[in-house]
């Protein structure tokens, strides 16, 4: 890949900034906006800063996007000043947010009747895999698009996918969402139990990690529960916007997703008691308010 490719990054919070800063370092041209303050590292490197959405789309060839909700990327995309005002032919949008699959293929042919390509690029992997250049990324759209792209995809994850064409990779970020909660919900439920059943629960999470129920949420969220560090990483909010995508497609489908309706009610009762933004894996905190009993009590 040359190093002379022209990148626009539009949204730099807690996952674009870090993932910005790696196409940076790759020797890119990167022109950033962002609509709260840019990220002090990304200010004192080689970025360009724009005064618009519309300005990255004019000067960059391929714009990548990074932002909470659909109305947001609806914004970037079609408000004011936004991607759609500055692009010209041939030119590549990539949503990397995690919004509405039904929504992102409305966007997608919006922006293809403008002459231009959209691939819809979910990842998982939260803050530490935005650090790290280690995000898994799940991307819908046409074949050639993707190939075009995936070079810069590898500055910023290492397990990436094309999973079919544009919305589907929407749809398996939602399908990831709920795999993750219902396991911060099991794991919160067993160290919970282990807790109040007089176990050190540090010890048990050590004792499963290398059986059949050791799992990447069990290593790290396992951590975070029994130490009780519950600054995010990901936010509840957002783990709640993702699991009403999948709530909200699944009644559209006809499908019944028991389970994942229960991990919404407990992300609900963490919000309800001012846990918007902690760090979802606080889930247990709503279990530990049932059982009247937290995590770190001696039983």
């Amino acid at each position: 890949m040359s190093n002379n490719l022209k990148l626009g990054f539009v949204g730099l919070g807690i996952m674009g900034g870090p993932m910005a800063g790696h196409l940076v370092n790759a020797g890119h041209e990167v022109f950033i906006t962002t609509r709260s303050k840019i990220p002090t590292e990304l200010a004192s490197s080689a970025a360009i800063q724009c005064a618009s959405p519309s300005e990255v789309a004019q000067k960059a060839d391929i714009i990548f996007i990074m932002v909470p909700d659909t109305p947001d990327v609806e914004k970037v995309l079609f408000g004011a000043n936004g991607i759609a005002a500055g692009l010209s032919k041939g030119k590549v949008v990539v949503d990397m947010s995690s919004i509405s699959p039904i929504t992102t293929k409305e966007f997608a042919k919006k922006i293809n009747a403008l002459g231009c390509d959209y691939l819809d690029a979910p990842v998982s992997g939260g803050e530490v895999g935005a650090k790290n250049a280690t995000l898994s990324i799940m991307v819908g759209g046409d074949d050639a698009v993707f190939e075009r792209v995936k070079p810069v995809f590898e500055l910023m994850g290492k397990n990436i996918n094309l999973v079919g064409k544009n919305g589907d990779g929407q749809t398996a970020k939602v399908a990831n969402q709920i795999i993750v909660a219902l396991n911060i919900e099991a794991v919160a439920e067993a160290l919970l139990f282990a807790a109040k059943a007089g176990a050190d629960p540090a010890k048990v999470r050590q004792a499963l990690m290398g059986g059949f129920a050791g799992s990447k949420i069990l290593e790290v969220h396992g951590e975070r529960m029994v130490k009780r560090t519950f600054d995010p990483g990901f936010r509840i909010e957002l783990h709640q916007k993702d699991l009403n995508l999948a709530l909200n497609s699944a009644r559209a489908l006809g499908v019944s997703l028991p389970n994942t309706a229960t991990a919404q009610e407990l992300f609900n009762s963490c919000s309800a008691h001012g846990g918007k933004a902690w760090d979802h894996s606080a889930m247990v905190k709503a279990l530990e308010k049932l059982a009247n009993f937290e995590i770190g009590q001696k039983a």
